[in-house]
Formats: C-alpha cells, sequence, structure tokens
C-alpha cells in the first residue's frame, strides 16, 4: 500500500469513481468549461486528470486540442486509459514536479484536486512555470467561504488523511499571485445546496 494517502484512498476508489461522483463530477467539469474559450491547436494540461472526465469533454468541443493528463495515482490514469484515445499523453506525476519543460502549456485546467495539494504554494509555481508566455490556469475547487464547505473541510482534516485543506477565495488569489500569476478573477458559486465551489482564473505575464 502507497504512502501516500491520496494514492492510498484513489488507487482503492479508482474503479468505481465515476459511479460514485457523477453529478459533482458532471457539475464541476460543466462549470469549468462555461469559463473556457477553446483555440484549436492548444496544448493543455488536466493537472489532476482523475479517470479523465474533463479531457473526454475537451475533446468532444473540439477534437484539435492537445491534451495531457497528470494524476499521483496510477489506478486512476489506467482508468482514464480507458476512456480516452490514444493519442491523449496520461502520466504518473505529482503538482510539484510537472515532468515537462518551461512553456509548454497554452492553459493548465485543475478541477478539485487543489485541497490535496500538500504543498499548493510550489505546486502552482511549477504550474506558472510550465506555462506559455501569456497562458491562463483554471483551477476549480472547493470554496470554504461556504459553511458546508468550511465544516466539511474540519471534518475531513481529522478523519480522512487524504485531505489537506480548502480555502477560502482570498486565500487561492493571494496564492496565485504569490506564484507569479496576473489578472486573477475568482467566480463563487454553488453547484447544489452542499457543494460551494470557486473556479480562478490567472494569467501568466507576457515575459
Amino acid at each position: 500500500m502507497s504512502s501516500n494517502p491520496v494514492q492510498a484512498e484513489y488507487s482503492k476508489l479508482a474503479q468505481r469513481y465515476d459511479d460514485r461522483w457523477s453529478f459533482y463530477v458532471t457539475a464541476t467539469v460543466q462549470q469549468t468549461l462555461n469559463r473556457l474559450a477553446l483555440k484549436s491547436g492548444e496544448r493543455i494540461l488536466d493537472l489532476g486528470c482523475g479517470t479523465g472526465t474533463l479531457i473526454q469533454q475537451l475533446l468532444q468541443i473540439n477534437a484539435q486540442l492537445e491534451v495531457t493528463g497528470l494524476d499521483p495515482t496510477a489506478e486512476m490514469i489506467a482508468v482514464a486509459q480507458q476512456k480516452l484515445p490514444p493519442s491523449v499523453d496520461l502520466r504518473v506525476a505529482s503538482a510539484t514536479s510537472i515532468p515537462f519543460p518551461d512553456a509548454t502549456f497554452d492553459r493548465v485546467i485543475s478541477t478539485s484536486a487543489f485541497h490535496y495539494f500538500r504543498d499548493p504554494a510550489p505546486a502552482l509555481e511549477e504550474v506558472h512555470r510550465v506555462l506559455k508566455p501569456g497562458g491562463q490556469l483554471i483551477l476549480t475547487d472547493w470554496c470554504k467561504d461556504y459553511l458546508t464547505c468550511y465544516f466539511l473541510d474540519l471534518f475531513l482534516r481529522v478523519f480522512n488523511r487524504a485531505h489537506f485543506r480548502t480555502y477560502r477565495a482570498t486565500e487561492l488569489h493571494a496564492l496565485l499571485q504569490n506564484a507569479g500569476f496576473q489578472q486573477v478573477n475568482l467566480d463563487r458559486y454553488k453547484i447544489n445546496w452542499f457543494w460551494g465551489m470557486m473556479t480562478a482564473r490567472a494569467m501568466k505575464g507576457d515575459r
């Protein structure tokens, strides 16, 4: 069994993840896609790609995208490989050590993964590094400004080793700015009575 709590949890959950979290994944992916204006030929990194649902939707919108998926759990990547065409580059990797050169991607997208990141600042610095000048990060995650997510965060910190922490919108905004991102915009919204979410959009400078 992996000593990494995220890998340990999701290696067991991978085969039933899509069924168990169908509503949540569909809703959060759609909210993320609603905030994108994609262009053919863009290179996109899905950071924390899980079972590949976001990548599926991206390719349905525009088959000319070049999409890469990274996830720390091999079993989740294995499920994604069953769902996605072989042209999609899927790799097991950490957010703090993205295995690509500087200025590789036009966009980095991350959905519902950031609350697992033990080292959020280095992870955001890595994202900034692999984005091209003028590239964009789109990050969707739980928002601690909502009481349900505030109490969920408290509960999971005690009872779930995989969970790290949930952020308020102001905290995420500060993390993004400290990592060098510009034009940081955040939307807060609910996908149902329980799940309070936020999507941040931030740019890497042209230089």
